[in-house]
């Protein structure tokens, strides 16, 4: 099969190599897209030769020990742990959920951003009706979906963070009630103070999120785009104000809990098949041009959700 390979000399190349067999509880799929998400960015010190890709779609084409064979030819949409830019990618069976008539490409769309988002507003920060909800990120993968599921979870208001005025006016189209400059938080916010606060961004943009929270606010972690270093929250400052910081791993949960990551990816797949969620697909790359995509993705100038078309 063909499949893209980030080699020893930090070069991305397609290369041919044996097909996956699938071992106990996998499933094979042959991808038709694979998608492109933050993890890509990230790759850099694994050990080589690699081959990337996180999300897919496709249809199953042979299945491991304990997995039911009658899932053989089924649409899916697939979470992995590598692999994915390839004519065919293992996953676990539990985190391939069937996408019934929903097209390939919209479904390559889903990927970690749908049930992370839908995760964060659901299950960690639980949204309740008439809270303020403050997005970073808004422009992205996650920031989009979460927008729109905060929305559907009861949401007052909605505020979204993006880094220039390209992406705000891009995430506009998401919901959001106002949208910030990345310069303008949290000056900006004036007198809000919002219940809840997704931050992937860390640094000083999380400790400034943590003094802005309104009384019993959760502000959720799941992320760290900005330069490492330290936040430090004094726990007693924050049961005074009833304030709380979370934090969400997507990646973690998949191998601890993975029932858990599928029941959220499951939700939030039938809301996009329902057409109460939409995604937003801005660019497809074609194979061998995996390493732009990401380069753009690290640059900040992707908006929305990229995929990779395989087949």
């Amino acid at each position: 099969m063909k499949a893209v390979v980030l080699d020893t000399d930090d070069h991305y190349r397609v290369a041919e190599l044996d097909e996956p067999t699938p071992g106990p509880g996998q499933v094979a799929v042959r991808v038709a897209y694979a998608g492109i998400q933050w993890g890509d960015t990230m790759v850099r010190a694994v050990p080589r030769p690699f081959v990337p890709g996180f999300e897919a779609s496709g249809h199953v084409v042979a299945v491991g020990a304990g997995v039911d064979a009658r899932r053989i030819g089924e649409a899916v949409t697939a979470l992995t742990t590598s692999g994915a830019c390839a004519e065919v990618v293992l996953a676990p069976a539990e985190l391939a959920l069937g996408i019934g008539g929903m097209p390939l490409r919209t479904a390559a769309g889903l990927g970690w951003g749908a049930p992370t988002a839908y995760d964060l507003i659901n299950t960690v920060a639980q949204v309740r009706p008439g809270e303020s909800v403050l997005i970073h990120a808004a422009a992205g993968s996650v920031g989009t979906f979460a927008a729109q599921f905060a929305r559907l979870a009861g949401a007052g208001r909605i505020v979204g963070v993006a880094g220039t005025a390209d992406r705000a006016d891009y995430a506009a189209g998401f919901g959001y009630d106002r949208i910030l400059l990345r310069e303008e938080f949290p000056a900006g916010l004036g007198d809000e103070r919002p219940d809840v606060i997704l931050d992937p961004v860390g640094g000083s943009t999380r400790t400034a999120g943590l003094e802005r929270l309104a009384a019993h606010g959760r502000l959720v972690a799941y992320g760290n785009l900005a330069p490492y270093e330290p936040v430090l929250a004094d726990v007693n400052d924050l049961l005074m104000q009833g304030k709380s910081l979370l934090t969400y791993n997507s990646n973690l949960l998949g191998g601890t809990h993975p029932e858990r990551l599928a029941d959220s990816a499951r939700r939030a797949l039938g809301l996009v098949a329902d057409g109460k969620v939409r995604v937003d697909i801005t660019a497809e790359y074609a194979f061998e041009d995996l390493a732009v995509a990401v380069r753009r993705l690290a640059e900040g100038t992707t908006r929305g959700k990229s995929v990779l078309r395989v087949a």
